[in-house]
């Protein structure tokens, strides 16, 4: 047995640029645990992806030409079913071993080979063997089926190839991208196999127009990127093609000077690295009249409709310069820059066309226009939206600010939607909130209510930035919460990877607002005011499944930023949260509660005591009072004096917003609570000796757990 570099090809007609990485990734990955599942490669072996707009190929190395042999033991059937009485084999066990390929013309030879041993509470026969390890051209053959059929491809595309025999005729393939070429090199050799009608050889194409040679004959394996490259013009690798894109385009903006730099842009990139074989980055232009649109939409029209990379000055400014990358290297690059820049031309002016036409209007004219926009079916028109979205707004400003934050989150809240019916945003719906704010400004209507229209939708994704003024978060809050309650109130839930109208999304920036912006508002009150903005009978009560909703959506908020269940739980649990701007300080007293040598006994003692307190309450509530007169033992006479001496103080803390100090100062009852739980029966026969410790246990467990609920950290 021996191993060489293995090389496989695939060569396609132009594969979806947006999916080519993740298809040249699975191809490779697929093919090499399948090869290694089949013993034809190690662990140990490397697997290396290729995947240009023509090609899907992986690179395999130490690939055996035959996988080892194996022995395998197989059971058979139990003792009592495969032999007689008298040890000579039943004819179900010759029949089974002659299925196996065993040799059964020697009955008692072949039941002497056996094995008998213990499964389960009866004995079986088991029959060893050795299986065949698999031929290279054979094991390959295997992998490549499964790699071809496995590929994430997004949509499949159905051609016709000829058949290859005497009749004529043709036959279907289902594929990505029509096929045209299958390479598959064992070091030098040729491997044989078969995919999507063709046959492997050692060639394959190289570049449209830049190959030296055609077609590229590869000399073995792993010759397969430099040939590729040196003669067919083609940088095979997807990751050093998007590197050289990388560095050409750092070494194009370099030659621009003053600071300039392309805009980063990771899907960009990664889509016009699977648009060129051989990138050739060339720097174009544009007339400076554009620059008077808004960047926003000269950058948006650029990426989105021709995939260039515009460039930033140094103050993050756009530019009248842009970068392409090209497929083509000519001497003379005059044409593809002369080329690209008509190209980009017709679409600056309908940009600039649509900004002019725009602002001959006001926002405030075309709230009406809202009025004949359907938002739903069942919740009615944005015009109606906006209304609803006013009230939520007005009402959380009236929480938050003055007569002035109120006027203002109104009037942006009034007009944040009208974007949506001129033509800039009609052309570019990306642009929705960013052109209104533009808008505004053109309104005089100050930089207050602009800020707060563009900075609505805001944060559109994890990690976005939150509102720059009060006035919007005010209408960003209204305007998610109006999205949940509408949603929910007409049953449109998220369900397992489903959530169409991203309400996770908007869950999470309600949340991020509430905690990050330390917003004095509670959640629950946010929930029933969205609630009653909404027209009797328009939507379905269903404030208490929305408020599940966000506390789960919060958990995973608080997991994300690395606090643990049990902490998450204790500090959203706790018997006074209120307002979530709290939770990261609680979190934090949790955390160094936590720490405490005290902190198992008492969570362990906090949990012991809700459970008294449950099973108490199950017969009526009990009023955390106690009467000292009533304190017969030592052990309740000293937790009494103890939450009389130290309770106080720790109430104090927590109503500084100390939470860390609150919880360390409650630490100190671990000891009188421990003597309380060994000495005192709490529940006694007499009533009012039962009550009165019951009164105990409730003041010491309304105390303990105003910060958290430190049960929740009990083991």
């Amino acid at each position: 047995m021996t191993t060489q570099n293995l090389l496989v090809e695939l060569f396609v007609e132009e594969l979806p640029p947006k999916a080519l990485q993740k298809l040249g990734d699975a191809f490779a990955t697929v093919l090499g645990d399948q090869l290694k599942a089949l013993g034809l490669a190690s662990a140990s072996s490397v697997v290396t992806p290729f995947a240009s707009p023509r090609r899907l190929a992986a690179h395999v190395t130490a690939v055996a030409d035959k996988a080892a042999d194996k022995a395998v033991q197989q059971k058979l059937m139990p003792v009592t079913v495969g032999l007689q009485a008298d040890g000579n084999a039943t004819p179900a066990l010759l029949k089974k071993l002659q299925a196996l390929g065993a040799d059964v013309s020697n009955p008692a030879a072949a039941v002497a080979v056996l094995k008998r041993a213990q499964d389960g509470k009866a004995e079986a026969l088991f029959y060893d063997s050795v299986v065949p390890g698999a031929t290279l051209q054979a094991g390959l053959q295997k992998a490549l089926d499964e790699a071809i059929a496995k590929l994430p491809i997004p949509k499949v595309m159905s051609y016709q190839l000829e058949t290859d025999c005497e009749l004529p005729g043709w036959t279907s393939v289902n594929f990505v991208r029509p096929a045209h070429g299958l390479v598959a090199l064992h070091g030098s050799t040729v491997v044989p196999v078969k995919a999507l009608g063709l046959t492997a050889g050692n060639s394959t194409t190289g570049h449209r127009f830049e190959a030296t040679v055609s077609p590229v004959v590869l000399a073995d394996a792993d010759s397969y990127a430099a040939t590729l490259k040196k003669d067919g013009a083609v940088i095979a690798s997807f990751a050093e093609r998007k590197a050289e894109i990388v560095r050409q385009l750092a070494a194009a903006a370099a030659k621009v000077g003053n600071g300039a730099r392309p805009i980063e842009d990771e899907a960009l990139l990664d889509e016009v690295t699977a648009l060129v074989e051989r990138p050739n980055v060339v720097i174009c232009q544009f007339e400076e009249q554009f620059l008077g649109v808004p960047q926003e939409c000269l950058i948006l029209t650029m990426k989105a409709n021709q995939k260039y990379f515009p460039l930033l000055d140094a103050a993050g400014k756009l530019t009248n310069k842009f970068l392409v990358v090209s497929n083509i290297s000519p001497e003379d690059t005059s044409f593809v820059t002369g080329g690209n820049e008509r190209v980009v031309r017709p679409r600056l002016a309908d940009a600039k066309f649509f900004f002019d036409q725009d602002r001959k209007k006001t926002l405030a004219s075309r709230v009406e226009g809202l009025g004949k926009v359907v938002y739903h079916n069942k919740l009615g028109t944005q015009g109606e939206r906006v209304e609803r979205v006013r009230a939520i707004a007005k009402a959380i400003a009236s929480q938050l600010g003055d007569a002035q934050l109120v006027q203002d989150a109104d009037l942006a809240a009034q007009l944040a939607k009208t974007d949506l019916v001129t033509d800039m945003v009609g052309e570019f719906p990306e642009l929705q909130g960013i052109m209104g704010g533009y808008y505004a400004l053109n309104d005089g209507l100050g930089e207050t209510v602009a800020n707060a229209i563009e900075d609505h939708y805001k944060p559109r994704f994890a990690g976005d930035a939150l509102p720059r003024n009060t006035a919007g978060v005010v209408v960003a809050l209204a305007d998610k919460l109006e999205t949940l309650v509408g949603m929910f109130g007409i049953g449109n839930l998220p369900t397992g990877d489903r959530d169409p109208f991203a309400l996770r999304r908007h869950a999470l920036g309600v949340i991020r607002m509430l905690i990050e912006q330390r917003l004095p508002l509670h959640f629950y009150e946010l929930t029933r005011l969205a609630f009653a903005a909404f027209p009797s009978g328009l939507v379905q009560d269903k404030a208490v499944e929305l408020d599940e909703f966000l506390v789960e959506r919060l958990k995973g908020y608080l997991r994300d930023g690395g606090f643990s269940p049990a902490e998450v739980d204790a500090a959203i649990y706790a018997r006074q949260l209120g307002q979530w701007a709290s939770i990261p300080q609680r979190l934090a007293a949790v955390r160094a509660f936590a720490a405490l040598p005290e902190s198992p006994a008492l969570a362990a003692a906090n949990k012991r005591v809700g459970n008294i307190l449950k099973k108490a309450e199950a017969e009526g509530p009990v009023d955390a009072h106690v009467n000292p007169e009533l304190l017969q033992e030592k052990a309740e006479q000293d937790l009494y004096a103890a939450l009389q001496r130290f309770v106080p103080e720790a109430n104090a803390q927590f109503d500084a917003g100390d939470y860390t100090a609150s919880l360390q100062t409650l630490a100190v009852l671990r000891a009188p609570v421990d003597a309380f739980f060994d000495d005192v029966m709490v529940n006694a026969e007499q009533l009012d000796l039962r009550l009165n410790r019951q009164g105990l246990l409730k003041t010491l467990h309304e105390a303990m757990n105003r910060v958290a609920d430190l049960s929740r950290l009990a083991a």
